[in-house]
């Protein structure tokens, strides 16, 4: 068996090279020492060298030692006693329960995306309701589509997603997967304690790549649980919910690795290959005709900057947007979304119906209007206003604190009990204020 040799060793990267028999792109390869130590191959350059990484960060590694190809890639086990588990970035167990059974379970390459179906039509559209005001008015949940959370450190993209998984998990059919890329640990615990809490995990498969984690593991986490969803849809026929939180860590990992593998990054400071590693996990979130994968992913915004490359780039791959912003949440306000920077393209007539579609416009004229108004009343005050613009501008203030609302996932905190709306409850309410008849329900 021709083997390669190490040539070189920088952090994670371990540079390999073979004279004849030269291994592939996300192939496994292992070191002849004791352990066996996987490296992942990331490139090959001409004269058969190869850049690996070392995916556990394992030490001990010394130059001139043989290194052998596997003509295998990353695989992980998959089945449906994976339900109600919880993985690392290769499958395997963190919950200090058995592994998986290899009798009854099925093993997928992580980094290759089943065949795409042929023929495949889309359904009309189903609208997921989500008992959250403002995502079900703004940004309704539809079925097989990618929702994104927006937002600075601190303002609640983590509570919001929460409060998602348990709000929609609990009246689904099908199942649901979370990935945790990056975030805290303390969060990951919290999220395991909350579906335990509600009776939900039974219901409920997580894959974490905490920030503890090399960039290695945070990097792959997210094709790990994609391959478990796409597992479930194509063999189970299964609908599946999929919650990652955070995609701009992904973007994170794949640019500390860049950095070790001495790439140049491109104009936004980022990594070379941004917009195909992002597309390239995105297409896989997809449905076809054997089930869909609805993703709602949070988005961290560095910096409170909406502009960020990484940050514009993922918008590019979402169907919908929820931005939280920092003034609102300074206010109070809960969940703190920006009404006026949210935007959907599933907010049409064809998806939600007329009513709903026309009370859209109206509310989006009269804040928009308030935000106006806001710079008018800070230097004349609001009983300068004409009577017209005061009514507006009272109507605004209404649908704003409408659309606050108490989270179940809170309640131990804020001693708050939880609270669901209707998506009719919440047009309702809506069309009351308008009409100048109520306030928020």
């Amino acid at each position: 068996m021709s083997a390669g040799a190490i040539m070189e060793i920088r952090d994670l990267v371990v540079v390999v090279e073979f004279d004849d028999d030269v291994p592939v792109i996300n192939e496994i390869v292992t070191i002849d020492n004791g352990n066996k130590t996987k490296l992942l191959v990331d490139r090959v350059e001409t004269g058969g060298v190869a850049y690996c990484l070392n995916i556990n960060d394992e030490k001990g590694i010394k130059r001139g030692v043989a290194v052998f190809r596997t003509r295998k890639s990353l695989a992980m086990p998959v089945g449906l006693e994976s339900i109600g588990r919880i993985f690392n970035a290769f499958g395997e167990p963190i919950d200090d329960l058995a592994p998986l059974n290899g009798e009854t379970s099925k093993v997928r390459d992580i980094l290759t995306a089943p065949p795409r179906a042929s023929g495949f039509q889309i359904a009309k559209p189903e609208i997921l309701v989500t008992g959250i005001k403002v995502i079900d008015f703004f940004t309704p949940f539809v079925k097989g589509r990618k929702i994104g959370i927006i937002g600075g450190a601190g303002v609640g993209k983590t509570v919001l997603i929460m409060e998602l998984i348990h709000n929609v998990t609990k009246k689904a059919s099908g199942m649901t997967l979370f990935t945790g890329v990056g975030e805290r640990i303390r969060e990951g615990h919290e999220l395991v304690k909350t579906l335990k809490d509600n009776d939900l995990l039974k219901k409920t498969t997580l894959f974490f790549g905490q920030m503890n984690e090399n960039p290695i593991h945070r990097s792959l986490v997210s094709f790990a649980a994609t391959t478990l969803a796409e597992y479930f849809r194509d063999e189970h026929k299964k609908d599946v919910l999929f919650f990652v939180d955070n995609m701009y860590r992904y973007v994170q990992a794949k640019n500390e690795l860049s950095t070790s593998l001495d790439q140049i990054p491109n104009e936004g400071g980022y990594e070379s290959a941004l917009f195909s590693d992002v597309k390239s996990l995105q297409d896989r979130l997809s449905s076809n005709d054997s089930g869909s994968i609805t993703s709602v992913q949070t988005i961290y915004v560095p910096a409170d900057d909406l502009s960020d490359p990484a940050v514009q780039m993922i918008q590019h791959e979402l169907d919908s947007t929820i931005v939280l912003s920092r003034a609102i949440a300074e206010q109070g306000i809960r969940p703190a979304v920006d009404h006026v920077k949210s935007s959907s393209s599933l907010l049409t007539p064809e998806i939600v119906g007329d009513r709903h579609y026309l009370l859209s416009v109206r509310v989006q004229a009269l804040l928009e209007k308030y935000n106006s108004l806001k710079g008018i009343i800070a230097i004349i005050g609001e009983n300068e206003l004409s009577v017209a613009d005061r009514q507006d501008y009272s109507k605004a203030k209404q649908l704003i604190q409408n659309f606050t609302q108490d989270m179940f996932v809170m309640e131990s905190h804020s001693a708050k009990k939880g609270e669901f709306y209707t998506l009719d409850q919440t047009l309702q309410s809506i069309e009351e204020i308008i009409a100048g008849s109520g306030h928020a329900a």
